[in-house]
């Protein structure tokens, strides 16, 4: 692999991602990189977790240090990075904020759940470059509080992800408002659902890198499918849980996600949530304390809705869990992309019931992935070898983790009676917990 210096990055930069461990480039880096730093858009497709933000941070840094002669204005970035969620707007700033202090530039953030007057602050202020959610951002452009007058580079990050929660008109307002000559940058691992329209209305003479999955080493993730009575998934997810390295365990709702981190945590496995009901500072603490050791108050296991699905990079997850199958294929591979990043190993376990098989057998088949369905015990051999020799599992007393076995197929994680894995996405209305006699009313979306 080419180092930074050998695609043209400047030293200082390059200095910065050294001093991180990060000196040789990944593929979508090595392709994009030599035309992003001489000005030309470019269009990126790769997926989740293939170094999408350093191939972008890079060269807006260097072209927004470069121009010397501008000057900071309030209000009034040079630099926009899109974002689809906060998590991954704070992710992306978290890339930005060391290589733009080695060149006297500063990063803001701006997007929803919390209040609006420190991003006012910051912007009144003066700042170089900033990371925002759509949301957000249109509502302090109608304010009259920043202004993208003088944006000389723009970047769209997981615009397929902005297509599915329903950003695309205001990403079109938001990049209508930047000036025609500025570069702009796309990155998205599709071109459905409208990122194709907002190529052709917004790039120029693009030049294109696709990143496929031949690029990723092939033994890094490998993927299970692991078949449980109903009786036994509680202790089936509960034993998943228990090892010593992280792991991700995501579930169809929020109410879901709740309950099944405080079940572990009680029952001797610490562990935070993460979804839409929480707070933005609750988010970020809960995330925070996922990513922090645990000899200084981190915790190994991180329950999770679909909102952890894009955007959220913690180091070393060595195991993703699907408790509830998603629905749709992409959905499955945003989640397991949450493990095995950059070139690092990572195992997928997707807990199965006999009523799912049927569905999960087609999800995997979209998703490209070819596996043998385990027929498996809590407490059996394979569930053993996942877990870790370091930390053997014993069979606990019994628990209930938001199960209750359905008459109708499609028992957990499925809608009733249609047998069908748990569709994407933050919803309420939870149907494998205890037995509910109404549904709870749907939310609106979140707006960032």
């Amino acid at each position: 692999m080419p180092t930074f210096l050998d695609l043209g990055v400047p030293a200082p930069l390059a200095r910065v991602l050294a001093d991180s461990g990060k000196t040789e480039a990944f593929p979508i880096q090595e392709g994009t990189l030599p035309d992003s730093l001489a000005g030309r858009d470019v269009l990126g497709r790769g997926r989740t977790g293939s170094g999408k933000t350093i191939a972008f941070a890079l060269p807006m840094v260097a072209r927004l240090s470069a121009a010397n002669a501008a000057r900071r204005t309030p209000g009034r970035p040079r630099g926009l990075v899109l974002a689809p969620t906060r998590e991954l707007a704070t992710q992306i700033a978290a890339v930005l904020v060391p290589l733009g202090a080695a060149t006297g530039l500063n990063v803001t953030t701006i997007f929803g759940g919390v209040s609006q007057r420190p991003q006012e602050q910051a912007l009144r202020a003066g700042v170089d470059i900033v990371v925002a959610c759509p949301g957000r951002l249109e509502d302090l452009m109608k304010q009259g509080v920043i202004n993208l007058d003088r944006v000389e580079i723009a970047v769209l990050d997981e615009a397929d992800h902005m297509a599915d929660l329903g950003f695309l008109p205001g990403v079109t307002r938001i990049l209508n408002a930047t000036p025609q000559g500025g570069q702009r940058l796309l990155f998205s691992a599709t071109l459905d659902r409208g990122v194709d329209g907002l190529v052709r209305r917004f790039l120029r003479d693009e030049v294109r890198h696709e990143v496929d999955e031949s690029s990723v080493p092939a033994a890094a993730m490998t993927h299970r499918v692991l078949m449980v009575s109903d009786a036994e998934k509680s202790d089936l997810v509960r034993a998943l849980a228990s090892g010593l390295g992280r792991r991700i365990l995501f579930t169809r709702t929020k109410h879901q996600a709740k309950k099944l981190a405080k079940v572990l945590t009680a029952a001797g496995i610490p562990a935070v949530d993460l979804h839409g009901n929480l707070s933005q500072s609750a988010r970020e603490r809960n995330l925070a304390s996922f990513g922090a050791p645990v000899e200084k108050g981190g915790v190994r296991v991180l329950v999770a809705t679909d909102v952890a699905a894009r955007g959220v990079h913690v180091d070393n997850v060595e195991l993703v869990v699907h408790v509830d199958p998603p629905m749709e294929h992409k959905a499955y591979l945003h989640r397991s992309g949450r493990t095995a990043r950059a070139g690092a190993e990572g195992t997928v376990v997707t807990v199965t019931l006999e009523s799912q098989r049927r569905d999960v057998t087609d999800l995997l088949r979209k998703a490209g992935i070819s596996v043998p369905f385990e027929r498996v015990t809590a407490d059996g051999a394979p569930v053993v070898e996942l877990v870790g020799a370091h930390a053997p599992y014993v069979k606990p007393a019994p628990v209930t983790v938001n199960h209750t076995p359905s008459k109708k197929p499609g028992a957990s994680g499925a809608r009733r009676g249609s047998g069908r894995p748990a569709a994407a996405g933050d919803r309420s209305g939870d149907r494998s917990g205890a037995p509910r006699r109404r549904r709870a009313p749907r939310p609106s979306a979140a707006r960032d």
